[in-house]
């Protein structure tokens, strides 16, 4: 029988909630276009609220009016705010562009949200990213006599293409390549013109952009989740390529040299529900118990029916080419870096080929020795991180095989990779990651065990036994989650707390890490991660009765460390959450409370202790009355620097 053992902890009289403030430092704006027959404005509205989980601080509408009016409405807060704004307004047209923006130039507020005017208010311009050189342009269009309104990069792009058309004379497709080339940074972005009310242009560089065919109606959106509820069929645009959108026409693709692009029109395999809340209070804990589901699926079709073989057809494809190299490398941000420490000891242990492990935006800055012998395994949730993306292409231009992790079907990642594979683990609309992280894992595991099967080191006995209770995680996932309610009353005891460590040893050392990244993500509540073995090497010195600290300590071959390890915290008073196997009866003395899980393989371990750091984060953050599915200051993929 599951066990939980509570306690009680002395909460301070000066205990707090966290304040939501923000700050500029990420963004993940969302972009949302229609054009057709039906009304724009509540397609609009509803494709903003879909990508409401990328994150945002203000929201904002363009649409060309019945009587042929650009009317802007747009407001600091969330969409519904912006709802209420536009009540009594004119939101009359079949044409429209909307944003979620995510404050890098200029502190959120009306003025800085999006779409912006033009100066004579004929364009409306809604943008995706970062103009870098915007001041420079930005002198140059002042000196014009050019007057501004906000203080973003994005009104610097709008002015220009403005300067530009009435300048030259020209249309806005022409004005849009022109002001492209003169403009160094990272744009989506879509342009209104008042004068052509039947037109939207539409751009990208290093920023995604889909473009959704309907019946005699286009959509226009950052990612397929606005769209999927009206048409499946969509063109992913690539950078520098330029979607002239006409009604009544077929989807032209061009260059900024105006040179026509072929573009192939793709089919979107995603449902409607799979983007609701099915009855769950958050995306977040409805992506937690998605778990045993998303972990079968990634391995459907990829492990025999008999649970005897893995078999990954990039591998397969490729096999020459894995087989030969000298060296992996795996680059990651974030989360997705936690699974790549997994799949490093993974790779390593079982294949016996050397492992490196980099943060993608440290990578690409370093001048990194990568040469044709090398294989650069590139991980990412979106497919659309810019830090990896840049690493990906780094790595490319210097001769390396690169093999891609992504769940974003279609994503730019999996598009400059030379092959990969997809987690299959469904859209995940909560910013802080729980079933990506396990589906990266359950790939990297796979990976490496068909790796290992064709460079013979691994035998065969060895293999069987992994691949076996490999099929076996789904249920014992289903086993923790069991815990949920008792995971839920624990929670309550930390709402007071400003700090936990967690530590682990070995495969543990990830899942530490990832624990204390969800916790801070989403609760605001300082947590860091450690090996346990560093513990006394300076973090010991914070362990006192009020400290939290969080020890994986299921039985592996380093349980008896890890057991000492406890040992020292509880010698200095400190409160310890142990991660234990169901069955403990040493930890289980010593520690303040047990969570105990199903026993598996030390490899897999870090499929099962996961869940319930994900389900601890998530509780202290409810109860501490946080926006679960939205924290504060994060967006859901980091499109820039």
């Amino acid at each position: 029988m599951n066990k939980l053992r509570k306690y009680k902890l002395y909460v301070p009289e000066n205990a707090y909630l966290c304040s939501a403030e923000l700050n500029t430092e990420y963004i993940m704006c969302g972009i949302v276009g229609y054009i057709g027959q039906r009304k724009a404005y509540p397609i609009l509205i509803k494709g903003l609220k879909r990508l409401e989980y990328r994150g945002y601080d203000s929201a904002g509408v363009a649409l060309i009016s019945d009587n042929r009016q650009l009317n802007v409405y747009k407001t600091k807060g969330k969409v519904s705010e912006l709802e209420t704004f536009v009540t009594q307004k004119d939101i009359s047209g079949n044409i429209g562009i909307a944003h979620t923006r995510w404050a890098t130039h200029g502190e959120p507020c009306s003025a800085n949200a999006h779409p912006h005017y033009s100066s004579s208010e004929r364009f409306a311009l809604i943008h995706n990213g970062i103009i870098e050189n915007y001041a420079v342009l930005k002198e140059k269009l002042q000196a014009k006599g050019y007057s501004f309104k906000s203080s973003t990069d994005t009104e610097v792009l709008v002015q220009l293409i403005e300067f530009i058309q009435k300048s030259r004379n020209i249309d806005l497709l022409t004005a849009v390549q022109l002001a492209l080339r003169e403009v160094i940074g990272a744009y989506a972005i879509a342009v209104l013109d008042k004068d052509n009310p039947d037109e939207i242009i539409a751009a990208r560089k290093s920023s995604p952009l889909v473009v959704g065919i309907g019946e005699d109606e286009f959509f226009l959106a950052s990612d397929a989740t606005p769209i999927v509820e009206y048409t499946d069929k969509v063109v992913y645009l690539e950078d520098e390529e330029i979607a002239v959108i006409r009604r009544g026409e077929q989807l032209k693709v061009v260059n900024l040299k105006n040179v026509e692009c072929p573009h192939e029109v793709k089919t979107v395999a995603l449902n409607l529900g799979q983007l609701e809340k099915g009855g769950y209070p958050h995306f977040m804990l409805k992506e937690i118990f998605e778990q045993p589901d998303c972990i079968h699926d990634c391995m459907r079709g990829r492990i025999n029916v008999e649970h005897t073989n893995v078999v990954l057809s990039a591998v397969i494809d490729y096999k020459e080419r894995l087989l030969a190299a000298k060296r992996f490398v795996i680059v990651a941000c974030g989360t997705s870096w936690h699974a790549a420490l997994i799949g490093k000891h993974l790779i390593e242990s079982l294949c016996r080929i050397p492992v490196e492990v980099e943060y993608a935006s440290e990578f690409r800055y370093r001048d990194p020795v990568i040469d044709s012998n090398d294989v650069v395994i590139a991980i990412s949730q979106s497919g659309e991180t810019a830090d990896t993306l840049a690493a990906v292409e780094l790595a490319r231009s210097r001769g390396a095989f690169i093999y891609g992790i992504c769940n974003a079907i279609g994503s730019s990642i999996p598009r400059a990779t030379h092959t990969g594979s997809y987690i299959h683990v469904g859209p995940e609309i909560g910013v802080a990651s729980t079933k990506a992280f396990t589906g990266q894992v359950t790939v990297l595991t796979m990976l490496a065990l068909t790796l290992a099967k064709e460079k013979n080191t691994i035998g065969e006995e060895q293999y069987l036994a992994i691949v076996e209770e490999l099929n076996r995680i789904p249920d014992k996932m289903k086993e923790v989650l069991e815990l949920n309610k008792d995971i839920a009353e624990l929670s309550k005891i930390f709402t007071y707390a400003h700090n936990f460590i967690y530590l682990g040893r070995g495969y543990s050392y990830p899942v530490a890490l990832e624990g204390a990244l969800k916790l801070k993500e989403i609760s605001y509540i300082h947590a860091e991660g450690y090996p346990a073995a560093e513990m006394k090497h300076g973090p010991i010195a914070l362990v006192d009765a009020e400290m939290p600290v969080v020890v994986i300590a299921t039985q592996n071959g380093l349980y008896e460390k890890v057991l000492s390890n406890i040992q020292e915290i509880k010698a200095r008073k400190g409160k310890v959450i142990a991660l234990v196997t169901k069955g403990d009866t040493v930890i289980s003395k010593i520690a303040d409370t047990c969570i105990e899980l199903p026993e598996t393989i030390e490899c897999l371990d870090p499929l099962i202790t996961t869940v319930p750091l994900q389900l601890l984060a998530y509780h202290i953050a409810v109860c501490k009355g946080m926006d679960v599915d939205q924290p504060r200051n994060l967006a859901k993929s980091v499109t820039v620097e």
